[in-house]
């Protein structure tokens, strides 16, 4: 049979791994991203449940291993830096993972293993996007950025949460399907702090009040991840978060100026950061995945948010799933026909499989989910929280496993031997 010709934008852990899946099983495909190059940034992100076991089943454990973090536990410490609460990593094998994973790595080294797996299979083009394309005669006509035109059998939006492809395919017009969640942001940057004698590789959890907290994360002797977190209302906070660093490190440097614990230090590395992200938590939903030649996979799709601690697996499942299902019904010509025929069934089982998933894994995440009614605003909440973590650490109830990472879904991974 002729191989399918596919077109994925975005270049990142979803559209790589869904790549390596349709160059496998011997299509044709060509991956674009925005970006001048492959975009190796961002912080720390981990693997989990079914994300694990598609790791294994593409034969990558041992690469991604080789580059993981080391990280130890997930402690909690209150304004004077005393440890109210640890939960170290789960090394059995069995069971939920806890807030630290066996799995941990960096989004960049991750990025590059993806990259190198596929690059000799897999056509790359950096710094152009999908400016327009239009569906007929069984295929679909794209236009790039840089005024080229192609046509291909379908193409997939794997270009995260403000999905280009997502827009385009709604339509012009149309109300997007990102729905962000009430004064809910984040912002992550790295910066210099050497590791200190007896330190360990932990991730370090500060509740402030007035609904503010503090995470750093230790991955490299020589630096720090930050996490700041705040559930703000403000119109100001809001009207930062469109215009732009500057003025959004300014909102922040204001709003965490009182919080305690390390926060005078924090903010003057902020300030002279040069890979700050601020992000408003939100989730993505749509109705299908789908329409005519063109699907959805990862964040484009079903971002659940950070919150869920599940947005890198739900990416890389579904891009198992969708290739699983292509490869099941477009793998062989049947009667004559061509292979795309069987899109139509794939993408629609691809979405049937993995609803149910991203449905259990989203469920009660949203403006009023347990990790926002955990963020207090007076000093004995966060006395009161502190103490409950403690007590849950005492009897290693997993507390963030359980009850606030959604990992504990009852799913069953689909096998597909057209794959292997």
């Amino acid at each position: 049979m002729a191989p399918i010709k596919v077109l994925i934008s975005g270049a990142g852990i979803t559209g790589n791994a869904l790549a390596y899946w349709l160059s496998k099983i011997g299509h044709n495909v060509t991956v674009i991203e925005r970006f001048p190059g492959l975009r190796a940034t961002g912080l720390q992100l981990d693997l989990r449940g079914p994300g694990i076991k598609v790791l294994k089943r593409m034969g990558l454990e041992e690469a991604f291993r080789a580059k993981s973090v080391p990280e130890q536990g997930f402690a909690v410490v209150d304004s004077a830096n005393r440890r109210r609460a640890y939960f170290g990593v789960n090394n059995s094998g069995r069971g939920l993972q806890n807030f630290t994973t066996e799995y941990e790595i960096m989004r960049g080294d991750f990025c590059r293993l993806m990259h190198d797996a596929i690059k000799d299979k897999v056509a790359f083009r950096f710094g152009v996007s999908i400016a327009s394309f239009k569906q007929n005669g069984g295929g679909v006509d794209v236009e790039f950025t840089d005024g080229k035109t192609e046509r291909f059998d379908f193409i997939v939006g794997a270009d995260g949460v403000g999905s280009n492809t997502r827009k385009l395919m709604l339509g012009h017009g149309a109300q997007d399907a990102l729905c962000p969640m009430k004064g809910s942001y984040t912002t992550y940057f790295m910066i210099p702090r050497p590791i200190q004698k007896g330190e360990e590789y932990c991730a370090t959890f500060y509740l402030a009040t007035k609904r503010r907290a503090i995470m750093t994360r230790r991955h490299s002797p020589d630096e720090i991840q930050v996490y700041l977190t705040c559930n703000d209302f403000s119109e100001r906070m809001k009207k930062a978060h469109k215009d732009g660093v500057p003025e959004q490190k300014k909102v922040l440097a204001e709003t965490f100026h009182d919080a305690g614990w390390q926060s005078k230090d924090i903010l003057r590395g902020m300030l002279e950061s040069d890979n700050f992200y601020c992000e408003r938590l939100a989730l993505v939903k749509l109705d299908a995945w789908y329409d005519g030649k063109v699907v959805l996979v990862g964040d484009a799709a079903y971002c659940p948010s950070a919150l869920t601690g599940m947005g890198t697996t739900c990416g890389f499942v579904g891009a198992y799933v969708l290739a699983g299902e292509i490869a099941r019904h477009c793998g062989k010509a049947k009667d004559g026909k061509v292979p795309t025929d069987g899109l139509a069934t794939a993408f629609k089982t691809y979405d049937d499989k993995m609803r149910p998933f991203i449905t259990q894994v989203t469920d009660g995440v949203g403006d009023d989910s347990i990790f926002w009614k955990m963020m207090p605003e007076s000093a004995v909440a966060v006395a009161l929280v502190n103490l409950l973590m403690g007590i849950a650490a005492f009897f290693r109830l997993n507390v963030l496993g359980k009850w606030i990472l959604r990992e504990n879904v009852k799913w069953t991974l689909p096998e597909y031997e057209e794959l292997m």
